[in-house]
């Protein structure tokens, strides 16, 4: 009888240690997935098809080749920009239900959101950057791998995705010996960032940092000659630690590689 107690134990802590891995396993692949939900937009194009008018932009990049992001980005209407918090965010996009202009079998494209789509509130129709419409304001190599160019604008659907980036976070440190921005790019996992938090080599503590716009963050305090380090938060609440990303003797203007993604 004591066996076969035993063994019911046994069993029974297996099953449970079972469906609790599979929980987790369910957990990790909502967060990979981020949101499987397809939901309605339209999309154009701004640029040229070299793309050299997309560089730079409200979520403060740079030079968007340089930085690997290339030409496979869009720019976000004001419900979907979410005052720059959406920045770094990546989306699948498809064209949807427009028999006239979606190329057949042309499937999705992945795109990183880099830059904002103003509103226009000067005209009475045709402003689909304007609240509450979503709307992309794709890249023009992208918007037409779904369409033609002349399609003007089309239809969507469209779903957050997980970022895959190549290498580390990248920091670009910017600002004056009082003042210190820091931009973030090459970001993996959900893409924005929700939080950033910095530590000097003679600190003793994290003190947080400011959204200063975008992706550009900012503290006042005086951090020359210490090597830094980042606590970077994503918008799905994953956390990074990156230590000594800067070396003490770190200039302004330089670009240091945190080696670790999301």
């Amino acid at each position: 009888m004591v066996a076969l107690k035993l063994f019911f134990s046994f069993v029974m802590f297996i099953a449970l240690s079972v469906s609790s891995t599979a929980a987790k396993r369910h957990i990790h692949m909502g967060t990979q997935r981020i949101d499987s939900n397809w939901y309605d937009a339209h999309a154009t194009f701004y640029g040229d098809m070299t793309g050299g008018e997309t560089m730079l932009g409200a979520c403060g990049y740079g030079d968007l080749f340089k930085q690997g992001y290339g030409l496979e980005t869009t720019a976000l209407s004001t419900a979907l920009f979410n005052n720059g918090l959406t920045c770094g965010a990546c989306f699948e996009i498809k064209c949807h239900n427009d028999p006239q202009w979606c190329y057949p079998h042309a499937g999705s494209i992945k795109v990183t959101a880099t830059n904002f789509c103003p509103p226009n509130y000067t005209k009475p129709d045709g402003n689909w950057c304007n609240p509450p419409l979503k709307h992309f304001d794709l890249s023009m190599p992208m918007f037409t791998k779904l369409t033609v160019y002349k399609a003007g604008i089309i239809p969507v659907n469209y779903r957050r995705v997980l970022c895959h980036k190549k290498g580390g976070v990248q920091f670009q440190i910017k600002g004056n010996p009082w003042w210190t921005l820091v931009l973030l790019y090459n970001v993996g996992g959900a893409g924005d960032i929700k939080d950033v938090k910095i530590k000097g080599s003679r600190t003793r503590s994290w003190w947080s940092m400011s959204r200063n716009w975008g992706v550009n963050w900012q503290t006042g305090m005086n951090l020359r000659g210490q090597s830094l380090s980042f606590r970077v938060t994503t918008g799905d609440g994953k956390m990074i630690e990156f230590h000594n990303v800067a070396p003490a003797n770190w200039q302004f203007y330089q670009i240091f590689d945190g080696k670790l993604n999301f």
